[in-house]
């Protein structure tokens, strides 16, 4: 184990979590945190210029009320205002673009790099936290790439492959140790019920390939499967004109990209 990520829900909200983040950094763990960047205390801004911490956040839109809309409140300001000051202090920062408009991820692209941001993906929304709809959670929507060199650990010790399938409990850190429930069987057999069913849901999807979000890369759009992506298509930059959109495991699957 290498790294740490501390997601939520919003991490910088925890009682604990500053004093989690340092236990990581004592450990030698590279810890990245994912926050909305809403609020900041003067803490957290000097935890995040540690070495070996890096910062993530989810970007909607650069229009205020797109962004908002999806987080619940007025929030964008905030977080393009943090945003700016985080790379002006020098923390590594990335920023994972979600939504299922090509029009809108390529605005909110270019907004980001007009801040300075380099390191940016995308994803389409996903049914699971924020996204949910009415209805059981299903594997399918899922990237595929669940409990690959990674897994979640909930507030409550529960482990799951990732953290969009928490309710794949596989075990508890505080009844048996990590490094047995990362070797179990029982993360072995969640894992592979999750690639059965993306597989499945891949072979039904022709578009369901490396080119996010998945809609803007269809046949009209010149990228799909067995076909190269054009220069004017709105599948960038996950397929550039010298590659092709070849069905694989989804590389945007926020907050991982």
């Amino acid at each position: 184990m290498t790294s740490v990520q501390f997601i939520g829900g919003e991490p910088t909200m925890h009682p604990d979590a500053e004093e989690l983040v340092r236990h990581a950094l004592d450990l030698g763990l590279r810890t990245e945190i994912y926050s909305n960047l809403v609020r900041v205390t003067d803490e957290w801004w000097e935890l995040f210029q540690r070495h070996g911490v890096s910062v993530a956040t989810s970007y909607y839109s650069d229009r205020a009320e797109q962004h908002s809309a999806m987080t619940g409140r007025r929030s964008h300001a905030r977080t393009r205002a943090n945003i700016e000051k985080a790379l002006g202090l020098g923390i590594e920062l990335r920023a994972g673009i979600v939504g299922d408009s090509g029009h809108i991820i390529d605005a909110a692209r270019r907004d980001l790099e007009s801040l300075g941001v380099t390191r940016i993906g995308a994803d389409h929304v996903r049914p699971f936290g924020r996204g949910a709809r009415e209805g059981r959670s299903d594997l399918a929507n899922l990237c595929g790439q669940c409990g690959t060199g990674r897994a979640s650990i909930g507030p409550n010790g529960e482990v799951s492959p990732c953290v969009f399938s928490g309710w794949l409990n596989v075990g508890n850190v505080q009844e048996v140790p990590l490094d047995a429930i990362l070797s179990s069987a029982a993360l072995a057999e969640a894992n592979a019920s999750i690639r059965s069913a993306v597989g499945a849901a891949r072979a039904r999807r022709a578009d369901w390939g490396n080119c996010e979000p998945k809609q803007d890369c269809a046949p009209k759009n010149n990228c799909h499967p067995k076909q190269p992506c054009q220069p004017d298509t709105a599948c960038r930059p996950r397929c550039t004109p010298n590659e092709e959109c070849s069905p694989g495991p989804l590389s945007g699957c926020d907050p991982r990209n």
